[in-house]
């Protein structure tokens, strides 16, 4: 049985930041990403713990004020405002190839939050500091953690990685070298402040690492949570976070909401969420055993997470991309294939995925795609090609009918020129319940 226990933050705001040492020598961890999530989680959770941190990026003033100052400040979003300041920091400009490189081969952490799909514009320079690491008399172990919002991150990187290294040092690497997956979550919105360095996010964090996919002898970090199996708390994350974080967007969207907090304080969106997330849940707790009244403890500070006041989370910025979050092996149809297999009930995810293929955002590249697939296609081929669910699937039929129904709800939403999809329709294929 797995015990949840998600609630091990803690205020850094009186916390004593002392610095790691092996030796003689100042311990050190390198950072992809110098942006919001960077600065609001990952470095203060390895400054922390003593880390002597370098921050590598791409924008040219929070790098020069990070080497000028070696320290900036993080507000919680709580009632307080508590606010503490990330000391023993510095950076580099990801331009810098070979100055990058070098703090690579001399660090014993290497993480990244910079987006799954930019993983590969980094992998050249991650190549590069493990064949410097190489070259010297002794390489000790370096792990490479890619703390991003996906399954399977680091492996990712490590593929990229060694596509820039020769067989033979490839060989070398995978000695001392571990890329371990790991799961992470902190809301940290977008936000705009006088002061570049500055940035708020929530009280609530949670990082997780599989103990098998270290080696060596390795400094456990302060605030990152060691377990023996990583998968079930990555799913839980991803099928009670992301899935209900998303869906709230989505309903929110269609109610007419623009910001999250204000979609998640309409008792009908709270109550379908909470609905998505029974649905996913009981699936959760058949797969992994996760104790039923801890993970309904779980589901809901997720869901006050979501409805936090000292945030404006704009529902725009929780529903950009609905292509990749309708995916096959994401946080909406992964699930709700999933619960089906199992016999369990889909009628709350078949709804928010209804809502996600109406989602409509001309400042959304993926969101203008999806309509223009669907006026194109036809919300039935769309299902089966974007969705990835076969047209003799269940959940096929189930998704198409849930999409007119709530193209008829919402007539005001249906972009596509409702009079013309209307005469379109079947009327068998929509029903008569709300």
């Amino acid at each position: 049985m797995y015990i949840l226990n998600s609630d091990f933050h803690s205020s850094c705001s009186t916390h004593q930041y002392t610095k790691l040492t092996k030796g003689d020598a100042i311990v050190k961890a390198v950072h992809f990403g110098a942006g919001n999530i960077g600065r609001g989680f990952i470095g203060p959770v390895l400054s922390r713990s003593g880390y002597n941190v370098c921050f590598v990026g791409r924008n040219k003033r929070k790098i020069a004020e990070l080497q000028k100052r070696g320290q900036y400040p993080v507000t919680l979003a709580n009632e307080n405002r508590d606010k503490f300041i990330v000391d023993n920091v510095t950076a580099i400009n990801l331009n810098d190839t070979e100055k990058v490189a070098e703090a690579i081969a001399d660090a014993e952490l290497v993480t990244t939050a910079v987006g799954v799909s930019a993983l590969k514009d980094i992998a050249g320079t991650i190549a590069r500091g493990i064949e410097l690491r190489l070259n010297q008399s002794t390489p000790q172990p370096l792990h490479i953690i890619a703390c991003e919002n996906g399954i399977g991150g680091s492996q990712r990187l490590r593929k990229s990685v060694y596509r820039h290294l020769r067989p033979d040092v490839i060989k070398r690497a995978e000695r001392i070298v571990a890329f371990p997956n790991t799961m992470v979550d902190r809301i940290v919105p977008v936000q705009k402040h006088a002061d570049p360095l500055a940035v708020m996010v929530e009280p609530f964090s949670e990082w997780i690492v599989p103990r098998s996919g270290m080696i060596g002898d390795y400094n456990e970090i302060e605030g990152v949570r060691y377990v023996d199996k990583l998968e079930p708390y990555l799913e839980r994350k991803l099928f009670t976070v992301n899935t209900g974080h998303c869906s709230a967007a989505y309903f929110g969207y269609l109610e007419g909401y623009t910001s999250l907090q204000d979609a998640m304080s309409d008792p009908g969106i709270r109550s379908r969420v909470y609905g998505v997330l029974q649905e996913t849940g009981a699936m959760l707790v058949h797969l992994y055993g996760f104790d039923l009244a801890q993970h309904e403890k779980y589901i809901k500070k997720m869901m006050d997470r979501f409805a936090n006041r000292n945030f404006n989370d704009k529902v725009s910025r929780v529903a950009r991309s609905p292509l990749r979050k309708l995916s096959p092996n994401e946080r909406l149809v992964r699930p709700a294939m999933k619960a089906h297999e199992l016999g369990f009930e889909t009628s709350h995810l078949v709804s928010a995925i209804a809502s996600a293929l109406l989602y409509e955002n001309n400042d959304d590249p993926e969101a203008v795609n999806l309509q223009i697939a669907i006026r194109s296609s036809g919300i039935e081929k769309v299902v089966s090609d974007e969705l990835g669910i076969p047209a003799e699937h269940p959940l096929h039929s189930r998704i198409v009918e849930e999409y007119f129904n709530t193209c008829v709800k919402y007539q005001h939403k249906a972009g596509l020129d409702f009079k013309a999809i209307a005469g379109s329709i079947d009327p068998s294929a929509v029903s008569d319940n709300p």
